[in-house]
C-alpha cells in the first residue's frame, strides 16, 4: 500500500485559501495530467488494484478512546493525515518502493511539494503474516 499524506492546510491551499501555498489552475491541471498518467500505466501493468483520495481532514471523526466519544476533525494533536491511497500488486516491495518514488515528479507548488511524502507498507493477509 502506498499512503500519501496532506494537513488541513494543505487542503485549505487548494481550495483557495490564503496560505501563502496557494495553487493555480495550471498547478491542478499539471498535478492532475500526472496523476492521470501515472494511474493509467499502474493500470497497463497490471499492478493497481485500487487507488483513492480522501476528503479533507476537517470532514474526519474520530471514534474510540472513551466508549461512545465522537470528535469532529481536523485534529490538534497530528499535522499530516491521510490524503489518499493505492494498493499495488507487484513482485516485491522494491518495486512498490520504486512506484512510491514515482510520486516526487508530481508536478506541485513549491511549498506544498517540499512537504509531500509517501510511505510504502506491505498489506498482510493474516494474523500470521504479522509474526506474533
Amino acid at each position: 500500500m502506498i499512503l500519501t499524506y496532506a494537513s488541513q492546510r494543505d487542503y485549505d491551499a487548494m481550495a483557495g485559501k490564503p496560505t501563502g501555498t496557494e495553487w493555480t489552475a495550471e498547478d491542478f491541471a499539471a498535478m492532475h495530467a500526472f496523476m492521470t498518467k501515472f494511474n493509467r500505466e499502474l493500470e497497463e501493468s497490471g499492478e493497481l488494484v485500487e487507488t483513492r483520495g480522501l476528503d479533507a481532514p476537517v470532514h474526519t471523526r474520530r471514534i474510540g478512546g472513551v466508549p461512545g466519544l465522537v470528535t469532529d476533525g481536523p485534529y490538534a494533536e497530528t499535522q499530516e493525515v491521510l490524503a489518499g491511497y493505492w494498493i499495488v500488486e507487484c513482485e516485491s516491495f522494491d518495486r512498490a518502493t520504486q512506484i512510491a518514488a514515482r510520486l516526487g515528479e508530481c508536478p506541485a507548488p513549491p511549498g506544498a511539494a517540499a512537504t509531500a511524502y509517501a510511505d510504502v507498507r506491505p498489506v498482510v493477509e493474516s494474523s500470521a503474516d504479522l509474526g506474533f
